[in-house]
């Protein structure tokens, strides 16, 4: 447990307002606490701070848009809570698990979940690890930012999610580049069906980058 220190802030975008609604306050302490706990346990650089905001909590809420209601979620190498913890705010519905290997951390986020009152898991562990994939696996939805190129990240999420279930990997204007270089390999990864979508071009700047894969059978494998 920890107690984060309010930041007076006037760079909250109008945008905050639309994604969070009614949980904005949840939104404002999970910023508050990502520029002081966060930078002081160096999960944000101190750069970052003023971006929290745009960069980070609307950036990674909005994919929310490719999430139908009620849907299982996990997330891989969540590091610092993103996307998964700007998820579960704006969207109380899913249900949503954390993936982190390292235990500072695992350690963070745990506190700040149970300080909150998030109703979000966190499972320390590396997602291609038996004991992760028995406890997050089947999911509907498995969620990854900034953690690996697409191919590592489709061998990692591919079996989480059950057949049909959707990888949504957020990505730059790399997406395009890794999708080309990578496809036989996603393919044979049981990684079908790949597009580049874009979220929250509404209501930001900045639209977010996804690449969205389902699951579908591996070539020469049947049901």
């Amino acid at each position: 447990m920890f107690h984060v220190e309010h930041i007076e802030s006037d760079d909250m975008p109008e945008a905050a307002q639309t994604v969070f609604g009614d949980r904005l306050d949840l939104a404002v302490k999970y910023r508050d606490s990502l520029a002081t706990a966060g930078v002081e346990r160096g999960l944000i650089g101190p750069r970052e701070v003023p971006r929290l905001w745009d960069r980070h909590l609307l950036n990674c809420a909005v994919i929310g848009e490719l999430i139908a209601e009620g849907e299982s979620v996990v997330d891989v190498g969540s590091g610092a809570g993103l996307p998964g913890i700007p998820l579960a705010i704006a969207r109380p519905d899913l249900r949503i698990t954390l993936v982190e290997p390292l235990l500072r951390r695992s350690v963070y986020l745990a506190e700040f979940i149970e300080e909150v009152g998030l109703d979000v898991r966190v499972v320390r562990g590396r997602a291609e690890q038996p004991g992760v994939l028995h406890e997050a696996g089947g999911a509907d939805v498995v969620t990854s930012r900034a953690v690996a190129p697409l191919e590592k990240l489709a061998r990692w999420s591919i079996p989480l999610v059950h057949e049909g279930g959707r990888m949504l990997a957020m990505k730059g204007s790399s997406a395009a580049e890794e999708i080309s270089r990578d496809q036989a390999s996603l393919t044979r990864l049981g990684a079908g069906k790949l597009e580049i979508v874009e979220c929250g071009a509404a209501i930001l700047p900045t639209p977010t980058i996804v690449v969205r894969a389902e699951r579908v059978p591996r070539r020469g494998h049947r049901r």
